[in-house]
């Protein structure tokens, strides 16, 4: 092989590590007890509380191509969130409404920016696995934290990282390897992480979400659910 050729397979393998780190895999010690009351705790614990308006900065990584720019979030119970994502010249990249397990396009919308709907509610920080998921079993882990591990409808599994009532991180996995994961930065008040990191392993894409601002906000109009 030349000199060039080693040291392009040596890059891609590097790259190829570095995506594929997740969040550390922890041992586990044991089944976590009560599982599915655990569950449903995380679940009242995590869901939205009233109209917020959260607003971000974001930087996204496909394949080597990079944007950032400013976001905004509109949120509201039981489970609707706006997002809108502008470039930091006031441009619109995208926007989007998540509806209970349903993510809301515009026509036209490219697809493949934000992460699915249950990675989605992750980036938030809250737990909902979505309709046609089954929990299956509950680990105790070594850093004290619980894995909640659910059966996808279609294929693989998704598995919750939670600790002290709020989630850590989400991975989905398929042939017992991890695809996709969110991991999450509490923010310290309770509500809402400092920040989200998304990646998708298999299409190289990377998102970044860093919290600016969180504030309450009055009812919205009904029509931000479906964005146009």
């Amino acid at each position: 092989m030349s000199h060039p050729n080693r040291r392009l397979s040596l890059l891609l393998a590097v790259v190829a590590v570095l995506w594929g780190c997740g969040p550390q895999r922890v041992a586990v010690v044991g089944p976590v007890a009560g599982v599915d009351a655990v569950a449903d705790g995380l679940e009242r614990s995590t869901r939205l509380d009233g109209p917020t308006r959260i607003d971000f900065a974001w930087r996204l990584n496909e394949s080597g191509s990079r944007l950032a720019g400013v976001g905004v979030a509109r949120i509201e119970p039981p489970y609707r969130a706006r997002l809108d994502l502008f470039l930091e010249n006031g441009e619109s990249v995208i926007s989007a409404a998540l509806v209970d397990d349903e993510l809301r396009l515009p026509p036209g919308a490219p697809d493949d920016v934000l992460p699915p709907t249950d990675m989605m509610w992750a980036t938030l920080g809250v737990f909902r696995p979505v309709e046609g998921t089954r929990l299956i079993a509950g680990e105790e882990l070594e850093d004290g934290a619980q894995r909640l591990r659910y059966a996808r409808e279609s294929r693989g599994e998704l598995h919750f990282e939670v600790a002290e009532g709020e989630v850590r991180s989400l991975e989905v996995l398929e042939s017992g390897s991890v695809v996709e994961w969110v991991r999450l930065e509490p923010s310290g008040d309770g509500r809402y992480p400092e920040s989200a990191v998304y990646r998708n392993l298999v299409d190289f894409r990377e998102l970044i979400i860093e919290r600016r601002s969180v504030q309450g906000a009055e009812p919205f109009d009904s029509a931000i659910w479906d964005p146009r």
